[in-house]
């Protein structure tokens, strides 16, 4: 049994992406594979999905909402797994078979290469695949030295990135970025729709716009000259993998 592990809380990312998430899962995986979601609220999420309350993380109030609270994958125990399982935002695509995330440099912690921060050793924890309890150090050292962490590392990926000395990068064009490697760069964006490597099997959509926007070509913007560069051209091939 091959384990995908996600996070829902809050309410910007409804059950439906959680669904979406499981069906492209069993789309895309040749093994039976699960889907374990951690969540603060599992109305509507489909029954196959299996919920898990989020666990406790000493983190201060305001940021107990932000991807710090992913630390609690790094418990060693957790939802009562083991081995090597696959964590995967909400906000993603998948494009491709799943299968060879699982089968790559095993029992090692592997994630994207930051696709801003190229060479400097940081992931990005969008899609990452860990031997749960493998580095329980990363949670428990939150837990004991929860100031002198959040005062070194602004962003919990890099915190991850400096704690971990055998990361691993997933091939590069496994694990694409919508925004920083699909999307044309200006101005081209405004006359060229984002194109789909046949390799990768991950897309990801941190930030805006959210997979559905970036499907109609819709890119929200609260500040008027921000439209004079944000812009994506309606992306048929989202809502085909989506």
């Amino acid at each position: 049994m091959q384990t995908v592990i996600c996070m829902k809380w809050g309410t910007r990312y409804g059950a439906d992406f959680v669904n979406r998430l499981y069906a492209a899962i069993q789309r895309n995986t040749e093994r039976e594979t699960q889907l374990v979601c951690l969540t603060d609220d599992s109305t509507d999420v489909d029954e196959n999905v299996r919920c898990e309350a989020i666990p406790d993380i000493n983190l201060p109030e305001d940021l107990v909402v932000t991807p710090w609270r992913k630390l609690v994958l790094w418990k060693e125990s957790i939802a009562g797994l083991s081995g090597d399982v696959l964590f995967l935002d909400l906000d993603l695509v998948i494009t491709g078979s799943l299968d060879p995330l699982f089968d790559f440099e095993k029992g090692r912690f592997c994630v994207i290469e930051n696709w801003t921060q190229m060479g400097q050793g940081i992931g990005n924890t969008s899609c990452f695949r860990w031997p749960v309890g493998k580095y329980s150090h990363i949670f428990d050292r939150l837990t004991t030295e929860r100031e002198r962490i959040l005062s070194t590392y602004r962003i919990e990926q890099v915190y991850i990135s400096r704690e971990i000395d055998d990361m691993v990068f997933w091939p590069r064009l496994w694990c694409a970025s919508f925004k920083h490697t699909l999307l044309p760069n200006w101005p081209l964006n405004f006359f060229k729709t984002p194109t789909l490597p046949r390799e990768t099997k991950i897309v990801a959509f941190t930030g805006k716009p959210d997979q559905d926007e970036a499907a109609r070509g819709e890119w929200p913007v609260k500040a008027g000259w921000k439209k004079l560069y944000k812009h994506v051209r309606p992306t048929p091939w989202i809502s085909e993998h989506w």
